[in-house]
């Protein structure tokens, strides 16, 4: 990048698969591109509408392909953005210039519209029907939507893997309890929902070909190493942490029956921060966690029903995880970077030993107005990311394996 780029924030912008023209690009008073790894992309553009001139213009319609760049003269640009307009709207003030606002999002937001009814099984004479694997399912799915799935091959082999874990203890008969059944859901809720059971997150990714169709299944642990670097009082112009021990639990437990053996087990689920991994506790169901635990852990347990072995360990990893990657959250911002981008891995520095360190981007919004080009972003601490200190004096929820965190 050239030392005159950091200072010549440029945009490109096509719609119908063509150029919008330069009249209409010199009309932009301000654009802004939020992506996210919680539903569809959005891109918003406000358009100075003097004289009304484009009001009702073939251009400023829904459902044309919306195409967006981003970066800094005279570099090339970087394509961030294909989707399609989904609203449009005008402001008319009683003084002053009339606006009008177009917002398009990306192709994820096909999938929100309508329900199905159908199931995701194997079926075997004589024998009874078998889960389809979660890979395989979600590929389906979008396809249908012609997307490109692309499920990551470390998400992949842990949701192959814990199928296989469940149904080597689960008796035939019961196997079908581990069926993926849509009933009246849309893709979009049915996808998220097997997403949230593996721990993927799901979003459309723009930096793989062909741009706009890649739908990715992401496996956090698939990717650990950062994208950026910022320093505070250097780089990153401000971040405002917040921890919390809201919703926090020290484990996630439940009751599972073993035909084979007649016997009910009490499965716990924990994270142990200071060998940062899994703490897996299965005893004889006829003890409570209180006996097994303790009283101050055991009150820090949350306890969530499973259908059975085959559900078992997506039961409690999507409980625990999702609790766990939300204790250490933050919003910060920097000056226009494209490299911050959902779904990757930031470095955060000067920010003391608390809450310096890797972060996953969770959102990231770019914005090219008056004041140039800037880009906010929030952000989750997760706890393969090393441990995430306690303030003194919290106890209970704060306690795994009966130790302090921190």
């Amino acid at each position: 990048m050239t030392r005159y780029s950091t200072y010549a924030p440029e945009f490109a912008i096509e719609i119908g698969g063509a150029r919008i023209p330069a009249a209409l690009r010199g009309a932009i008073t301000r654009i802004s591109y939020t992506d996210g790894i919680q539903g569809a992309d959005r891109v918003e553009i406000t358009v100075a509408n003097d004289d009304l001139r484009w009001l009702d213009h073939p251009l400023m319609q829904v459902d044309q392909r919306f195409t967006l760049s981003l970066g800094y003269a005279p570099d090339p640009l970087e394509k961030v953005f294909v989707g399609e307009i989904t609203g449009v709207s005008a402001s008319f003030p009683g003084g002053g210039m009339p606006t009008l606002t177009v917002v398009a999002h990306d192709f994820l937001q096909r999938l929100t519209t309508g329900t199905k009814d159908r199931g995701f099984q194997i079926d075997i004479p004589t024998i009874g029907q078998f889960p389809i694997p979660d890979p395989a399912v979600v590929s389906f799915v979008a396809a249908t939507n012609l997307l490109i799935p692309d499920v990551d091959p470390v998400g992949a082999a842990l949701s192959f893997l814990t199928m296989l874990l469940a149904y080597a203890t689960t008796p035939p008969g019961e196997a079908q309890r581990g069926v993926r059944v849509q009933r009246s859901q849309s893709d979009f809720d049915f996808l998220s929902g097997i997403a949230k059971d593996n721990g993927w997150e799901v979003y459309i990714d723009h930096t793989a070909d062909p741009q706009g169709f890649v739908l990715r299944f992401q496996f956090p642990l698939s990717d650990l190493t950062p994208s950026v670097s910022l320093t505070w009082g250097g780089s990153l112009a401000d971040f405002t942490p917040r921890l919390t021990t809201v919703g926090q639990v020290a484990g996630v437990q439940t009751k599972i029956w073993i035909a084979s053996i007649k016997t009910e087990l009490t499965v716990v689920l924990g994270w142990d921060f200071d060998r940062a991994a899994f703490d897996l506790q299965v005893f004889p169901g006829f003890l409570s966690a209180e006996d097994v635990l303790g009283e101050e852990k055991s009150r820090g347990v949350l306890k969530v029903d499973a259908l059975g072995a085959a559900t078992m360990p997506k039961t409690l990893l999507s409980e625990l995880v999702p609790r766990l990657n939300n204790r250490l959250t933050g919003s910060g911002s920097t000056v226009g970077n494209l490299a911050i981008k959902a779904g990757r891995v930031i470095d955060l520095k000067g920010l003391g030993e608390q809450f310096s360190g890797l972060y996953r981007i969770t959102s990231a919004t770019h914005s090219i107005d008056g004041g140039g080009f800037r880009t906010s972003f929030d952000v989750r601490k997760e706890v393969w990311f090393g441990s995430i200190p306690t303030p003194r004096g919290v106890a209970g929820l704060a306690r795994v394996n009966g130790q302090r965190i921190g």
